[in-house]
């Protein structure tokens, strides 16, 4: 017993570092400004700017996410840079653009980018989008504490899991990453640990923004009850990516 205490308390000391914050959205039905926080609604758009077209069918994208970087969580301050990140992602059936675009190389039909409010503002018409998501308003952060998968412990942590470990960490900790919608923390893989690399320099983009959960804020299933992931470039925050994982 006093072997597995020891065990215990080791791990436990070791892993006291790897939890991170994360927040869980608050929101409220309906939009709000156009440089706010949300999901779906109207976005911001720089004077003269028609909204996002995919190139695979010519229609309209949706918005799925616009982050104000300027108002997240006082701890998140300028973690991700500044100004206004924003995800648009085809969501058309006919044709279908996601099975025409691999879902794991779909740039063609994906907009990520961050935007600096800076002039004047496009007047803002939300064109006609098949199965349009309702807007939501990001009204508030709830922080909450954030686990790593095994995977991610042992590529940031060099700590590799054996039965034992795992076994203690379930009983004890309740080891996993949250699932559903959420700002930072770690990521709740569903197929293994993926980040992808910074086409600037080549290293791993594991700056993790957000996670976007099937049928959470956005009505919207990521294949089989799948998850997304936003990721981003430590070094070249301008750099983004966004991919998807089913089971």
């Amino acid at each position: 017993m006093r072997s597995n205490n020891l065990q215990f308390e080791n791990l436990k000391a070791k892993l006291s570092s790897v939890r991170r914050s994360a927040w869980k959205p608050i929101v409220r039905e309906g939009d709000g400004d156009l440089t706010a926080s949300k999901f779906s609604g109207k976005p911001w758009l720089s004077a003269g700017e028609t909204w996002p077209i995919c190139p695979n069918c010519q229609k309209p994208m949706q918005l799925f996410l616009q982050l104000n970087l300027d108002q997240l969580p006082k701890s998140l301050k300028e973690k991700f840079g500044n100004g206004i990140l924003q995800m648009f992602y085809c969501t058309s059936t006919e044709p279908y653009c996601e099975g025409d675009c691999d879902a794991g190389e779909s740039a063609k039909i994906k907009l990520l980018r961050i935007v600096q409010p800076e002039a004047k503002s496009a007047k803002i018409e939300i064109p006609e989008i098949e199965n349009l998501f309702p807007a939501k308003l990001i009204i508030r952060w709830e922080e909450i504490g954030d686990s790593p998968s095994w995977e991610d412990v042992e590529s940031f942590f060099g700590i590799t899991p054996n039965e034992e470990n795992l076994d203690i960490l379930d009983n004890y900790f309740g080891w996993r990453p949250e699932p559903g919608d959420k700002l930072a923390g770690w990521p709740d893989w569903i197929q293994g640990s993926s980040y992808p690399n910074c086409p600037t320099c080549n290293q791993t983009m594991t700056q993790f923004i957000f996670q976007l959960d099937s049928e959470d804020n956005i009505t919207y299933m990521w294949g089989d009850a799948g998850r997304g992931y936003l990721v981003q470039c430590p070094e070249h925050k301008e750099k983004l990516a966004f991919f998807w994982q089913c089971h």
